[in-house]
């Protein structure tokens, strides 16, 4: 039996958990991860008068996002009552660090904890020409893809957009990446953090209204500020939802594909399922018209013997002609227990020859932040590595 017929043969396109229905919790409201139509009638809801709405929006929304004030009291373009008044209603509250990792790379892994006491993995890279910050969009993840560690943890719920956006405002803190007062958005040379991918734990498009809500935060150009063209989303193909993707965010899309035949896939990613190699593709076509994007991104996990032959690397060249795309070859990053191992370097470099050869750009990711278990699918939290149940979960959530 080969190493793909035992993990993940039978395994349940998603997880036969619900998620906890999470109530929301009393008193003031957070606003962080509201959007300005949001932010617009949370303001009218403590009677700000309607003519003053708009404007009291763009000036909390600049110093929320571009400056990053947490303090009421330091917003000092807002008369003294009216601070007063938001103090009373609302919060600027984001996620808590618990603990932060630095590998050898400089690669920080921040191990952030949400409401409930649930715990999320978040990660940033630098790279010489670049910063990207890889986030989460849920606790656990719905999907049970059998190479990845953050699959074998069980979805507990979806990160609400303020918990989204958190995950970005927490990394800036940390990087001490606030402009400073009286300087623009780009005045203190190249950003840090200047990308932002949807890779972390999760399946964004399966908590789609939350993620869309935090990248246009994300995208708004009065605050944080990131070009759409700098956010890449990461799906397993969760197809109904490619095209709402291209209509209402608009970034750069990356699909976890990892296999050229449907009964491969099937045990690899299990979602294949339900939406096969076929259906997926017809999707991708439309994304790069519907987006205005530029080229999608095919994500391959490079496992021994069960996808990275010759024959592997020709049939994805055929798959994908016709949409503009480059291939990401991901070295296996394993992990204790994994059912698979990394194809050997010889191998990789060989498929990526073919890859290329064909006119694709085919780059193999160097592995980052392996010593901390901070590299592809390698995520997953401390609340789950401690095996809490179900039961416990809830009964911390005050559920």
């Amino acid at each position: 039996m080969s190493q793909a017929d035992g993990a993940g043969a039978n395994a349940p396109i998603t997880q036969d958990v619900m998620t906890i229905p999470r109530k929301v919790p009393a008193g003031p409201v957070n606003l962080v991860g509201l959007t300005r139509p949001a932010l617009r009638e949370a303001l009218l809801e403590i009677g700000t008068p309607e003519k003053q709405a708009k404007m009291r929006v763009n000036q909390l929304w600049q110093w929320i996002y571009h400056w990053g004030v947490r303090d009421f009291d330091k917003m000092t373009n807002l008369a003294k009552d009216f601070r007063a008044k938001l103090a009373e209603n609302f919060v600027i509250d984001l996620p808590e660090i618990v603990s932060k990792n630095v590998s050898a790379d400089g690669t920080r892994k921040y191990l952030v904890r949400i409401a409930g006491g649930h715990e999320v993995e978040v990660v940033y890279i630098p790279e010489t020409d670049r910063g990207t910050l890889c986030i989460s969009s849920q606790v656990g993840c719905t999907l049970t893809c059998s190479f990845c560690h953050t699959g074998t943890q069980k979805l507990v719920r979806n990160l609400t957009a303020g918990e989204i956006v958190g995950q970005i405002m927490l990394a800036r803190d940390d990087l001490d990446e606030w402009p400073e007062p009286g300087t623009g958005t780009g005045e203190n040379g190249p950003r840090l953090l200047s990308n932002i991918v949807l890779m972390g734990m999760g399946e964004p498009l399966y908590n789609f209204d939350n993620v869309r809500d935090a990248m246009k935060i994300a995208m708004d150009g009065e605050g944080i500020a990131l070009s759409r063209r700098r956010i890449t989303l990461s799906t397993s193909g969760v197809v109904p939802e490619i095209a709402k993707t291209a209509e209402e965010i608009g970034c750069l899309l990356a699909v976890s594909f990892h296999a050229t035949t449907d009964e491969v896939r099937d045990k690899l990613v299990p979602i294949n399922k339900r939406w096969n190699i076929e259906t997926l593709l017809a999707a991708l076509k439309e994304y790069p018209r519907l987006s205005n994007s530029e080229r999608i991104t095919f994500e391959y996990v490079m496992l021994k013997d069960v996808n990275d032959s010759d024959a592997d690397a020709r049939r994805l060249v055929k798959l994908i002609s016709g949409i503009p795309a480059k291939i990401n070859l991901i070295p296996f990053n394993e992990w204790p227990g994994a059912p698979y191992q990394r194809s050997d370097w010889s191998r990789i470099e060989a498929f990526a020859d073919i890859v290329y050869k064909a006119g694709y750009a085919s780059p193999i990711r160097t592995p980052r932040g392996e010593d901390i278990m901070a590299a592809c699918g390698q995520l997953k939290s401390a609340t789950e590595r401690a095996r809490k149940s179900r039961a416990q979960i809830a009964a911390e959530s005050g559920l």
